[in-house]
């Protein structure tokens, strides 16, 4: 991809600063004793990468984790808390990346097997890191908020596959 689309990179910017924090507002809202809030909106972040993966190229993807990283965990200071922004912070790029570069390895595949394969293996790093970076030691069933959670991150990968196509047809239909 050339510098000249850079300027496609700000929708991707802005909604993974806006999945992101909410997110991290939301996940410190437990449902119960196995689901938090953020296991709704936190999949959508992997749509966002693996559509800016298919049509500006892995580098826009990667420009797009890095911007809405910064964003979502200086927004998340002051929304969430300290533990909350750096266990995200640290999920969600390590997540983002696996995800980037599963979907790249993939991508010549089925036009489903590089999304839902990037999300699911993203989603796992995700769920591990987040959940025992924010919650281990507080008292919380973090092992069996974050096995909820990805219960839920799993079963929305799939699903997201029908936007995923939409967006491809309208976007890119003559190579559909």
């Amino acid at each position: 991809m050339t510098r000249s689309a850079a300027p496609g990179t700000a929708l991707p910017i802005l909604a993974m600063t806006a999945v992101v924090l909410a997110s991290n507002v939301l996940v410190q809202f437990p449902i119960n004793d196995f689901l938090t809030w953020g296991a709704f909106t936190y999949p959508a972040s992997f749509l966002v990468t693996d559509l800016t993966v298919r049509l500006q190229g892995p580098a826009h993807a990667r420009r797009a984790v890095y911007a809405g990283f910064a964003f979502a965990v200086l927004l998340s200071l002051w929304l969430a808390s300290p533990r909350i922004a750096f266990a995200s912070g640290t999920a969600f790029l390590a997540g983002q990346l696996a995800d980037i570069l599963v979907f790249q390895r993939l991508r010549r595949a089925s036009w489903w097997k590089a999304p839902l394969v990037s999300s699911m293996a993203g989603s796992v790093l995700d769920t591990a890191l987040f959940f025992t970076l924010a919650f281990a030691g507080t008292g919380l069933p973090f092992v069996t908020l974050g096995f909820g959670d990805l219960a839920v991150k799993l079963a929305l990968a799939t699903l997201f596959l029908a936007p995923f196509r939409a967006v491809l047809a309208f976007a890119l239909p003559a190579r559909i």
